[in-house]
């Protein structure tokens, strides 16, 4: 795909509405949907645009996207135009067996559900409601059953970074095709959470990757695009050096995180950042590079997508390496990492510098020359 021309996946904030309020939430949800989200034929007119620019995958999430009563039409909707789906459904008692059973006969492909500690308690106390762990567990048992593919989600940060070792393990007993790893990146109620240094990240990179090494699904990370660098630098490690110049702005096959044996909705060709193979729909339309990168450079309500992701200057901008400052402009790896634009933008007001939890060190004349 030629992520200049569109994206892989586009996510939709189908709704804002969610009856938990988990503390690393980039949203402020609210128990009812804001009276300004897209409504039902707006939902309709998103699902042909993203369609039409021909991305593969569309994302229903929120919020609670099961606070949306026509979610099981809507899905049905994208499959009629030949669209990949996925839900994120909340895990809350609005989640029943009988919504799972409709999800299912919607045509959805593929449900994710979250974990983010590999015991009850530590769980609980992030999500911020007793008993979410258990419930959790048994909505992945019910929807193995019924026969769906799944996925888990879970953020890393310093909650958890010093006890992956027992979530490694829960995720191994689990029945998934695909498990995607998100990183903090402080937006929204994130905000209030502390932010794991970049030494930390590393150490996080080195556990995934020796985990990765042993499943048979895809490990996705989010929002740690440097990642990346960390998996071509354990390849050359182990004999096979290549030059990183070489593949501009695509990992290899054979450095992606996981091995596809199972089948799943989301490999994608090549490394996927804000703007760049990606985009996100808030719950009233507005087009923006991500969900963490709160900045609408459009509206479904109004403008084209195509002409959005194609031609505004913000995903231009972002799409564009050599427009990258500090450490991430110099670079080696810019064009296969890039940097969180996202992290950059929150931490620093500039979604082109540098992602300051990268712990990465270019050239030193090099650097000093870009004066940064």
């Amino acid at each position: 795909m030629d992520f200049s021309q569109r994206p892989f996946l586009v996510i939709w904030e189908s709704t804002r509405a969610c009856d938990l309020a988990c503390v690393h939430c980039r949203a402020s949800a609210d128990s009812e949907p804001a009276p300004d989200e897209l409504n039902h034929e707006e939902a309709l007119h998103l699902i042909d645009e993203v369609s039409r620019i021909e991305t593969p995958i569309f994302i229903f999430s929120g919020g609670d996207c099961l606070k949306r009563k026509d979610l099981p039409q809507l899905i049905t909707y994208a499959k009629s135009k030949k669209l990949r789906t996925g839900a994120i459904p909340a895990i809350t008692p609005a989640l029943t067996d009988e919504r799972l059973q409709e999800l299912k006969d919607s045509g959805l492909d593929q449900i994710a559900f979250s974990l983010d500690a590999g015991n009850a308690h530590d769980h609980d106390a992030f999500r911020q409601v007793d008993g979410v762990f258990d419930r959790t567990l048994e909505c992945i048992k019910k929807a193995e059953q019924l026969g769906m593919k799944i996925q888990l989600n879970s953020l890393i940060n310093v909650h958890n970074e010093g006890q992956l070792e027992g979530l490694f393990e829960l995720i191994q007993q689990m029945p998934i095709v695909f498990w995607e790893i998100f990183f903090l990146v402080p937006t929204g109620r994130g905000q209030d959470v502390p932010l794991m240094s970049a030494e930390k990240f590393e150490e996080a990179f080195a556990k995934i990757y020796q985990f990765s090494q042993g499943v048979n699904y895809i490990i996705k990370i989010t929002e740690a695009p440097h990642y990346r660098r960390f998996c071509f630098e354990q390849k050359a490690i182990h004999g096979e050096p290549q030059s990183p110049h070489r593949h501009p702005g695509h990992l290899p096959d054979d450095l992606m995180q996981g091995r596809d044996l199972r089948e799943s909705i989301g490999r994608a060709p090549s490394g996927v950042n804000s703007g760049k193979g990606f985009t996100f729909i808030s719950y009233r339309g507005d087009i923006m590079p991500s969900g963490f990168l709160p900045i609408a450079a459009g509206n479904i309500r109004t403008d084209s997508l195509t002409d959005v992701y194609r031609n505004s200057p913000l995903f231009r901008q972002l799409r564009d390496t050599t427009l990258l400052k500090g450490r991430c402009g110099i670079c080696a790896y810019k064009d296969m990492c890039g940097g969180s634009r996202a992290r950059a933008y929150a931490l620093t007001g500039d979604y082109l510098a540098e992602d300051p939890c990268c712990s990465y060190q270019p050239e030193t004349d090099s650097l000093q020359k870009e004066g940064a």
